[in-house]
């Protein structure tokens, strides 16, 4: 009997990551649509799941969208290179490794990849993230990582699944200015913060609060009077509530628990919204 592939997922764990909440979300997309935009990619949890043949994906952070860029063109050249680390890993290897990352990563773009893969594999937690002056800061994890790698079969399926997609360094607004009648458009942005101490924007060193929410929620009213079909994720919030009141937006409410709290008795469920332009679903919902 000859197994099936393994099938393109996410090959980082990113704040915000949707994993948990993809039948929600998969439920609430429309039932047909032309292209494919995700300008917050981070992980693209949603872009693997449903595998759209014309996408666009964006992200600020010009690591991540130069690993998704390297698979799609060679993925056994960044798979050759991740097997290197993960020969050599143990603690000493880790920190030279991100040593040498924060003076400059590699030139080479398998070998950028794979040491971007292997540092997000490695490091406490399996969590990207930087500090203000954009340094990988997190220390190393548990030193057992054989499987915490992807295989090669999963990382070939992965690169193959961006392949096909335009992949863009940008800013939200540019991801979509190109979005037209009958496109797709799945905003997750950082959400908003329950309180202030709340807030975790740091996979850039950027941040994203307010007054970045509230462009958000113009553009995507533009982009639904364009004839867009908008999906937008949130914390929810009295604000993003009121963000996104009155037509055209539909606002559900839905619970899912989060993984970035360091250990496991610190995750909890969090109440979230999925907003939607008023488009057929392709399951059902109740607005709330």
């Amino acid at each position: 009997m000859i197994e099936a592939a393994p099938p393109a997922a996410p090959i980082v764990k990113w704040v915000g990551g949707k994993t948990r909440l993809l039948p929600e979300l998969v439920a609430r997309m429309p039932v047909r649509f032309k292209r494919y935009y995700e300008p917050f990619a981070g992980g693209a949890a949603l872009f693997f799941r449903v595998a759209p043949p014309r996408a666009v994906l964006a992200d600020l952070n010009p690591d991540l969208i130069g690993c998704y860029a390297a698979l799609a063109r060679d993925a056994g050249a960044v798979v050759a290179q991740l097997e290197r680390h993960q020969a050599a890993h143990d603690r000493r290897h880790y920190y030279q490794v991100r040593t040498a990352w924060n003076r400059g990563a590699p030139a080479d773009p398998a070998a950028r990849a794979a040491a971007f893969i292997y540092l997000t594999r490695a490091c406490f937690n399996g969590l990207w993230r930087v500090n203000p002056a954009g340094e990988f800061n997190v220390p190393v994890g548990t030193l057992g990582i054989g499987a915490a790698i992807r295989a090669t079969e999963a990382l070939h399926a992965t690169g193959a699944a961006l392949a096909g997609a335009t992949l863009r360094c940008c800013d939200f607004r540019v991801a979509v200015e190109r979005a037209g009648r009958s496109d797709f458009v799945y905003f997750d942005p950082p959400y908003d913060a329950a309180a202030p101490a709340a807030s975790f924007t740091s996979y850039t060193a950027g941040a994203f609060g307010p007054d970045q929410q509230r462009e958000l929620a113009k553009l995507a009213r533009v982009l639904a009077a364009r004839g867009c079909q908008v999906m937008l994720s949130n914390r929810d919030t009295p604000l993003v509530r009121a963000l996104y009141r009155g037509r055209p937006f539909e606002i559900h409410r839905v619970s899912c628990t989060h993984s970035v709290a360091a250990r496991a008795a610190g995750r909890r469920e969090e109440r979230e919204v999925i907003i939607v332009s008023g488009y057929p679903m392709r399951g059902s919902g109740r607005a709330t």
